[in-house]
């Protein structure tokens, strides 16, 4: 390779490895998180609020970790807190290695603060907001369940239980329509519709609004983040909202093993160039390489990432992007033999090529979620590969990209073997520490 050529080609390496120059390779994986960021997916507000000048990362221990202490939180406790600097700050916010190709959504009509994150924790982890106090939003997507259940259907007040499977609450500041069917145009929508569902959390909005109004912890924390307007339901929806678009998903060994890819393709030469003439770009390919060692994908990994975004099985025509999700709906056949079966989307837009639609989900973490797809009817990551292979079930709105994918025993291992490498950690969260009264 000509010298004059190889500036170009590290800058093109250098693009995925940059997000890792700022720590050594020893560093714990939170700090690890820390550098795994890019600037360019700062967001900005229009609300005119004081604004953070240093950009913080989602996924931060700091930012879920709760108000320092034990027990149910005093109202001078949350006044102190309140009272600290930079808490009611807008925040300028990067993504980790792996999310960060992508831009955050709805930060500029609800822009996150510590005190907003905080809220919306607190809100998240309350039964109180059910109409009996047995329910919280935890209850079907539980941190310790990788923010999902381990139940085929959601199951809410009284034991009731719903017709679908609880979808994850990762990841969804990369989201805009929100539940297996959309039908929620934001996640603020989407964080109102379970508190007056008769199933889920079975009370009403009124009723909701005043239980945590009855709460003066809740009340001081509502006023100093939303001024006079203080509890209204549109404020918690926004508040809970602010704290699932903080629970994001760390870089995964496969995060790892592509950032290194590009760099795969340089010569000893060029590297021995690198080293002499462009020591930052080198020092980030040293780190990116002993990042990927600490996180490995195994061979059959490897091989399940040849598959998954290859043209012959083309996993990737849907489980797209940085979140691998379209965000769009499709048939894959699931439920369609029952008499009555769930039409998804349809319901929604009453369009026939809808009936049976429903929202491609992220396969990161993946493994952490079982059971699958949107009645939950497969338990295992093997069914679900399975279900591909066989072509799904025949049905007259079948989506097209859904066709018999001819795999051998191998490859099915060999593909669920990559799902697994696709998890990264979570943030840790307190989900306790909540007002007390």
């Amino acid at each position: 390779m000509r010298a004059v050529c190889r500036p170009f080609v590290w800058a093109c390496s250098a693009t995925v490895g940059i997000a890792v120059c700022g720590f050594a390779a020893s560093d714990s994986p939170h700090a690890a998180r820390a550098a795994d960021a890019k600037a360019e997916t700062s967001v900005g507000t229009r609300t005119g609020a004081k604004k953070s000048n240093k950009p913080v990362l989602l996924g931060s221990p700091e930012l879920t970790a709760g108000i320092p202490g034990n027990g149910p939180l005093t109202v001078a406790e949350i006044k102190r807190w309140l009272a600290q600097p930079g808490v009611n700050e807008v925040l300028a916010v990067e993504l980790p290695l792996g999310l960060n190709a992508a831009k955050p959504k709805g930060l500029e009509a609800n822009p996150l603060t510590r005190a907003k994150i905080e809220l919306g924790r607190q809100l998240y982890f309350d039964p109180r907001l059910s109409a009996d106090n047995s329910v919280s939003c935890a209850s079907c997507h539980a941190a310790e369940q990788g923010w999902a259940r381990h139940t085929q259907f959601g199951e809410g007040i009284s034991g009731q239980k719903g017709g679908r499977n609880s979808p994850v609450s990762f990841n969804r500041i990369l989201s805009d329509a929100q539940f297996w069917d959309g039908r929620a145009e934001s996640l603020e929508a989407q964080a109102k519709g379970p508190i007056a569902n008769p199933i889920e959390m079975g009370n009403t909005h009124e009723k909701c609004v005043g239980k945590i109004a009855s709460v003066e912890g809740y009340r001081v924390e509502f006023e100093a983040i939303f001024g006079k307007s203080g509890v209204t339901i549109d404020n918690a929806a926004k508040a809970i909202a602010s704290f699932e678009r903080s629970v994001v998903t760390g870089p995964s060994p496969f995060d790892y093993y592509d950032a290194l890819l590009p760099f795969s393709k340089l010569t000893k030469e060029d590297f021995d160039d690198m080293k002499k003439d462009d020591k930052p770009t080198y020092a980030r390919y040293q780190r990116l390489t002993a990042l990927a060692k600490e996180h490995p994908m195994p061979p059959s990994a490897v091989r399940g990432r040849d598959l998954f975004f290859s043209v012959r099985v083309n996993c990737s025509a849907c489980h797209v992007g940085a979140n691998l999700t379209d965000e769009k709906y499709h048939n894959l056949g699931i439920g369609m033999d029952k008499p009555h079966p769930d039409l998804g989307r349809y319901e929604q837009t009453k369009d026939e090529k809808d009936k049976g639609a429903f929202k491609t989900p992220t396969v990161r973490n993946a493994a952490l979620t079982s059971p699958y797809m949107h009645d939950g009817s497969q338990k295992t990551l093997e069914e679900v590969v399975a279900w591909y292979n066989k072509g799904g079930h025949p049905n007259p709105h079948l989506d097209e990209k859904v066709k018999p994918l001819k795999l051998t025993d191998q490859e099915q291992k060999d593909l669920v073997e990559f799902l697994k490498a696709c998890t990264g950690e979570f943030p840790p969260v307190n989900t306790g520490r909540l007002p007390a009264g």
